[in-house]
């Protein structure tokens, strides 16, 4: 266990300087190169800014108004009769508009529940394996100037439940 301590301590330095060496090998300007990809990624993030402002508002105005209990109240009635639980609606909610939001509310589950708990065990694989799928298709749809999404939510949708489903079969084996 210690070598993989040791190597990821290591392994993005090394990958820095192999990029910089095949750059130089190369012939290619590797700082100008570096420049114009962090002012392209700075317009980027100018261009996005307003929709993340918005989700964040969103999910911050969701869970301060007691809506997102409300809400997870309802459909906690639902999911734990199909064995999902319902303590951990919220944070499947939330988790597909933000993410960041969703790991406060993992450590919340944590703090009540515990970490080895089945419930700590399911939310800690569930956040693995979802997506934030709302915060993900504004952001590359709207940097793409994409406006016919067709399946994609659809898509994303079907695989946020596989993800779901597949964390509550999963932490019932451990």
């Amino acid at each position: 266990m210690q070598i993989f301590l040791y190597i990821s301590d290591f392994i993005v330095p090394f990958i820095i300087l192999a990029i910089i060496s095949y750059g130089v090998l190369a012939g290619t300007n590797v700082y100008d190169n570096f420049i114009k990809g962090a002012k392209s990624g700075f317009l980027t993030v100018i261009k996005i800014m307003p929709t993340l402002i918005g989700l964040m508002v969103a999910v911050g105005i969701l869970r301060a108004s007691g809506f997102l209990d409300f809400i997870s109240s309802i459909l906690g009635i639902f999911t734990s009769r199909i064995g999902f639980p319902g303590e951990l609606v919220p944070l499947t909610i939330v988790k597909m508009f933000s993410s960041s939001a969703a790991t406060g509310l993992l450590l919340d589950i944590f703090k009540e529940y515990g970490t080895d708990s089945r419930l700590g065990l399911i939310a800690s694989i569930s956040m693995s394996c979802t997506e934030t799928i709302f915060y993900t298709m504004s952001v590359y749809f709207m940097t793409a100037k994409v406006s016919k999404t067709r399946y994609t939510l659809a898509g994303a949708l079907i695989s946020t439940f596989a993800g779901l489903a597949a964390s509550v079969v999963l932490a019932g084996f451990m």
